[in-house]
């Protein structure tokens, strides 16, 4: 059935007043969680400005690319190691530089299963001793991003390698040239955070000669601006008053809450770090857009996602993984073997892929059972409207599938154990079928934003061809 099915009007406010009401109610719990964790003595949440990694000093940058347009990737090269040699020392560039040199060398053979392993083997020489030490040995210093800055740097230094010498694979003729690849990767606005541009885009839009912008465009850079400041204040606001990511450190307190107030910490800390990714990304992306780049778009809000297929905070790594992992294994996507090997094989951290797997492997299944002629028969005959909640039904479960596979990696192992067993084990059948029906009707209120922005689309396009 189609995404531009509608819902009686009264039914979608129903929806709207449930989950209002849900979200609320859980609000308070943890509210008053967080007043009895103060008085207990905890201290309040960090601010916000404490954790989201940004950048500064890329004014003059913009006016060294007015200046130098016609090479402009070899300032934004210059830049960006003067940049990296100035905030890190001559050893971490050095450190950077040779792995570049390492996987250019084995671009050479022209080899994608080499590039895979090599690329591989120096991501692990970050995490294996005593190579792990030795590296880290030669930076000395210390200071508060230090750690994240040398292992997020030589990480995304290494998928870029990768790209460029997968990329170099597909070339017919030769291969690109080192200087291609040291272009690529000292782009400062993606080198040490990301997002992760694969090298044929990059490669392919800093190789434009005619800048030009499109029309608004400088008003929306501005807008977009403007929202990150606003979304760091509204945040660190928040913060004083829920402490969302202190309580499920102190699983004896979290045990003492509701289930619906234990099922709100837990989704609230998933909209943090999406806010926390935003803004991350938002930030750098908007640098990139001044430079006449097209870079990867910040996550999509967690708000709005019930299908595994969206559930990347970083755009560019999820593009990177797809491109020469994920569609590479699983081809046409309509195999479930084929999809649950590509799931695996995308994943390295294999506790968390767990739930990733089961997402995108039940949307698989759910689409061949209503594809099963018995029941697509079934489906044909009921109306699109009932169909449409049928599958809210399911991308409900989804939902929450969701939840507890991110909140492993954003939380401890034993949090995620807490809320699993609260919410499917201690609270059935109550707390388990509320919750998902309020998930079912929030679902409900996504799918009718998608409608409505479909329409929206449509009407755009014909405008556009009229």
């Amino acid at each position: 059935m189609g995404v531009k099915t509608t819902l009686p009007s009264y039914e979608l406010g129903f929806y709207a007043l449930a989950v209002t009401c849900a979200v609320l109610y859980s609000g308070s719990g943890i509210f008053e969680a967080s007043r009895d964790l103060l008085h207990d003595g905890a201290a309040g949440e960090p601010g916000i400005g404490c954790r989201l990694a940004g950048r500064e000093g890329d004014g003059e940058f913009t006016k060294l690319m007015a200046l130098c347009s016609q090479h402009r990737a070899v300032v934004y090269m210059l830049y960006g190691v003067l940049a990296v040699l100035g905030s890190m020392g001559l050893v971490y560039l050095m450190i950077v530089l040779s792995h570049c040199l390492v996987l250019y060398s084995v671009a050479l053979a022209k080899q994608k299963w080499l590039c895979f392993v090599a690329g591989l083997c120096c991501l692990a020489s970050f995490k294996l001793e005593p190579f792990s030490s030795w590296q880290s040995g030669f930076v000395t210093g210390a200071f508060d991003l230090q750690d994240v800055l040398f292992y997020g740097g030589c990480g995304f230094t290494i998928m870029r390698c990768m790209s460029f010498a997968l990329e170099s694979c597909e070339r017919k003729e030769g291969i690109y040239s080192i200087f291609d690849l040291l272009k690529y990767n000292f782009y400062l606005p993606f080198f040490f955070f990301g997002p992760v541009m694969t090298f044929d885009q990059f490669h392919a839009q800093v190789s434009t000669r005619e800048l030009r912008r499109k029309d608004d465009e400088m008003r929306n850079i501005r807008v977009h601006a403007l929202l990150h400041v606003g979304a760091v204040i509204a945040v660190d606001i928040f913060f004083h008053f829920f402490y969302i990511l202190t309580l499920p450190s102190d699983l004896k307190f979290v045990n003492r809450l509701s289930d619906w107030s234990l099922a709100g910490l837990a989704y609230s800390n998933l909209v943090y770090d999406w806010v926390k990714a935003a803004v991350m990304f938002g930030v750098t992306n908007t640098i990139a857009r001044l430079d006449h780049l097209d870079p990867p778009q910040p996550p999509k809000c967690i708000t709005m996602l019930y299908v595994f297929a969206e559930t990347h905070f970083d755009r560019g790594i999820n593009d990177w993984l797809c491109k020469y992992v994920y569609d590479h294994i699983g081809e046409n996507h309509d195999n479930i073997i084929k999809e649950l090997i590509a799931t695996i094989a995308t994943f390295i951290v294999y506790i968390w892929s767990v739930f990733n797997c089961f997402g995108l492997n039940f949307e698989l299944w759910v689409q061949k059972f209503f594809q099963w002629e018995p029941f697509a028969k079934l489906e044909a005959k009921m109306s699109a409207a009932m169909s449409r909640r049928i599958r809210a039904a399911f991308g409900a479960v989804n939902f929450w599938a969701i939840v507890l596979y991110n909140i492993l990696a954003l939380n401890s192992l034993e949090f995620a154990q807490l809320v699993t067993k609260r919410l499917l084990l201690t609270g059935f059948p109550v707390s388990t079928l509320s919750i998902w029906f309020i998930t079912y009707c929030g679902v409900q209120l996504i799918k009718e934003r998608e409608r409505i922005l479909a329409i929206e689309e449509e009407k755009g396009d014909k405008a556009k061809a009229e």
